[in-house]
């Protein structure tokens, strides 16, 4: 009954995600700022957390240095605020659906940064570095099939969508067709950030152990970076009103639900099922966004993106599987190795 909860609750993870991507994406769409969504997203999630982390952690955390304020600083800049304002830019070039596929690849773009920062070892006579060079190169090959290669479209759910969208997304195709590999890279561009993110956090989280706080301080310093570029890019002040409608929807739930719930619900899933298990339900939000970008916004999707996509979790998975085998005890290896 345990394992049959984790898979439901990784399942709510992917599909928090996947409508974070539709949402952001039809945001966008009607006309909401990019950079202005991001503050509000990080301020609303810092309002949530915040009660949370005073509540909890408060009176046990430990002082916090000068110098490790500055790395929290320089680690919400540009983990948190550079990822998501990137992030913004290229899902305005491309689609929902690219979005939830390049997430794949940030697994293989953590392992390579780990591995330059000397973190992460690459034994290419091992079936386990042999299965990370492989998923490195099927990376590069997806990244490289969704930023050059279309192919024919496959319209076989946009027939059906819910919202009045498809008509619009027609006529933006041929627009959007030349800043599509913009879009590609600012995607990967933002992934590589949030990877040093996760790279250098468990460096920086030595000197400031208490994870509730650390995370509302990054979203607090994050909101105020991000208004302030917010506030050089758009200063007309009617952009900056929300109202009733999708602009305070998109970012009320990506700073509750992503920031707040996902956090716990992620942090649930790790302790019980360890991260590897979280790692390989990735490819769930990229399905699930296929399937309700198609049938809600009437996304035209791509065979390119799809072959991409596919190529993506196979490097993925061949990381994953590396990672896994390196660390099995010795003793399981070398009994495995003298069986074969």
């Amino acid at each position: 009954m345990k394992g049959q909860k984790a898979y439901a609750v990784v399942f709510v993870i992917q599909a928090i995600y996947a409508a974070m991507f539709l949402l952001s994406k039809a945001a966008f769409d009607h006309g909401m700022n990019n950079f202005i969504f991001v503050f509000y997203r990080q301020a609303i999630a810092t309002l949530f957390l915040i009660p949370f982390a005073l509540f909890f952690e408060w009176k046990t955390a430990p002082p916090l240095p000068f110098v490790t304020f500055c790395k929290i600083f320089l680690l919400s800049f540009c983990g948190i605020t550079l990822s998501l304002d990137v992030y913004g830019i290229g899902l305005m070039y491309t689609s929902a659906t690219l979005a939830a596929a390049t997430t794949n690849c940030l697994p293989v773009i953590t392992f390579f940064l780990a591995l330059l920062l000397g973190i992460e070892s690459l034994k290419v006579k091992t079936a386990a570095g042999i299965a990370k060079l492989i998923g490195i190169g099927a990376c590069l090959v997806g990244a490289a099939t969704l930023a050059f290669y279309k192919g024919p479209h496959l319209e076989f759910l946009s027939h059906y969508h819910i919202l009045n969208y498809h008509k619009t997304q027609q006529h933006q195709g041929h627009a959007q067709s030349h800043t599509w590999i913009r879009g590609c890279f600012f995607m990967l561009l933002s992934n590589t950030f949030w990877g040093m993110w996760l790279v250098l956090q468990g460096f920086v989280i030595k000197g400031y152990p208490s994870k509730l706080l650390f995370t509302t301080l990054q979203c607090f310093l994050s909101s105020i970076q991000s208004f302030v570029i917010a506030l050089a890019v758009e200063r007309n002040i009617d952009e900056w009103k929300l109202g009733w409608n999708l602009r305070l929807l998109s970012v009320v739930y990506c700073g509750v639900m992503v920031t707040g719930v996902t956090y716990y619900l992620q942090t649930w899933v790790i302790e019980k099922k360890g991260p590897v298990f979280l790692a390989m339900s990735t490819p769930l939000n990229l399905i699930i966004t296929i399937f309700a970008s198609a049938i809600i916004l009437g996304e035209i999707i791509t065979l390119g993106s799809l072959l991409g996509g596919l190529a993506l979790v196979v490097g993925l998975y061949s990381v994953l599987w590396g990672k896994s085998r390196e660390q099995m005890p010795k003793a399981s290896q070398d009994l495995e190795q003298t069986s074969v």
